[in-house]
């Protein structure tokens, strides 16, 4: 707990706590996309998959208590950073830099509000199943064939082209989001040399690309009816 607190209190342990933060909800990015795409190998599988996290429910829950202190952690770190480099930044600094800051600044509240908003409709739409009347299973004329029937649920859900565009903007500003903190963790963490400092960004930037790709492709297939 100590250690905790010392981390907090200085800017370099809030660096450090960002960068550990993300790197633990980036591994989640990607395991979530791998069941994610099991729904182009159809709704045996992915409802397969979705009745094993079911039969796990304990750990699944630890997990994503786990998850939602990470994710906590991260933005609380990230906002006190920000106020911090504002109120050590020099006028003459704030004045040159000023418009490009207030972009940056007003670019990152925006995306990061959209995707906090996201993950909140997210939870709601497929894992509560509040948000959708026709998730919900009846005795008899359900329109799920069962409470695990992921393939047919995520179909309906999408849709929906509002849903479907929503999604796909919000995995757009984290993929942005990704571009940038993955190169950034090499440096928070001291691990950056003059070599990876130039190929560093670009595998960023192609990791994101590729998870943009592939969590975009489930709405993007649903509405172009390749999956039905």
């Amino acid at each position: 707990m100590n250690l905790l607190i010392k981390l907090w209190r200085s800017s370099i342990g809030k660096k450090w706590l960002v960068a550990l933060t993300g790197l633990a909800l980036l591994g989640f990015v990607v395991a979530h996309l791998l069941g994610n795409l099991q729904m182009f190998s159809g709704a045996e599988k992915i409802n397969a998959y979705a009745e094993f996290l079911k039969a796990n429910e304990k750990p699944l829950w630890l997990a994503r208590i786990g998850l939602i202190a990470f994710f906590v952690t991260h933005i609380l770190a990230t906002l006190s950073l920000v106020r911090m480099n504002r109120a050590a930044r020099p006028d003459a600094y704030a004045l040159k830099r000023s418009v490009q800051a207030k972009i940056s600044t007003r670019t990152m509240a925006l995306s990061g509000l959209t995707v906090l908003s996201f993950v909140v409709f997210h939870l709601a739409h497929y894992t509560l199943r509040i948000t959708d009347a026709r998730f919900k299973i009846e005795a008899e004329g359900g329109l799920l064939t069962s409470a695990h029937d992921v393939y047919h649920m995520v179909i309906m859900g999408f849709q929906n082209p509002l849903i479907s565009s929503f999604y796909i903007l919000s995995v757009g500003l984290l993929s942005l989001h990704l571009s940038h903190g993955i190169s950034s963790v090499f440096q928070t963490l001291g691990l950056e040399t003059k070599k990876s400092a130039i190929w560093m960004p670009k595998a960023a930037a192609l990791i994101a690309l590729l998870l943009f790709t592939g969590y975009a492709s489930i709405p993007v297939a649903v509405l172009s009816g390749l999956l039905k």
